[in-house]
């Protein structure tokens, strides 16, 4: 009994560092869209120049999700939805402005985009542990099916956010 709880005092621990990594960081990504160098604006002029319209709507969206789901993986809250979000953004982010630029993120590569896509789907197959609010709501679960449903719903958002709203040809000519 004590190796199978020192196995899940371990799980709980890797979930609690997971969430308390990408969480935060993902967090920090969305404040910057909204509020930093540039804001909103800044933002919303980068997305038009990568093709996606309404180019406002979509720099809060963005701004929004990141925030939410930073939070909600950071407080492990919300089941996979989180997680689902997390993979949503990072495959628009892969398809509009890493695309064709290869691996290495200081390139302009997919890596980074990568990384926290899986990372996000590895946290919602552990699930949140009991350092959670979803564990203190005894809603701690992980395996398999979260697992799929955060990788699926969150590239079957991006899909279709994509077929309604990237449009590359149509960017602004470059200055």
């Amino acid at each position: 009994m004590s190796a199978r709880r020192g196995g899940c005092r371990g799980r709980d621990t890797a979930a609690l560092v997971l969430r308390a990594t990408l969480g935060p960081m993902l967090f920090a990504h969305g404040w910057n869209k909204a509020a930093g160098p540039g804001g909103l604006d800044g933002t919303t002029g980068w997305f038009r120049s990568l093709g996606l319209e309404p180019a406002h709507l979509h720099a809060r969206m963005a701004a929004g999700t990141e925030m939410a789901a930073g939070v909600g993986l950071a407080l492990g809250a919300g089941g996979p939805l989180p997680a689902a979000a997390a993979v949503g953004l990072m495959t628009v982010a892969a398809r509009t402005d890493h695309r064709g630029k290869g691996f290495f993120v200081f390139k302009g590569g997919w890596e980074y985009v990568g990384v926290v896509g899986g990372a996000a789907v590895a946290l919602a197959a552990l699930g949140p542990g009991r350092y959670s609010v979803d564990g203190l709501l005894r809603r701690d679960r992980g395996g398999p099916g979260p697992a799929l449903l955060a990788a699926g719903l969150g590239v079957v958002s991006a899909a279709v956010l994509l077929k309604l709203s990237y449009h590359p040809d149509d960017k602004p000519a470059e200055q």
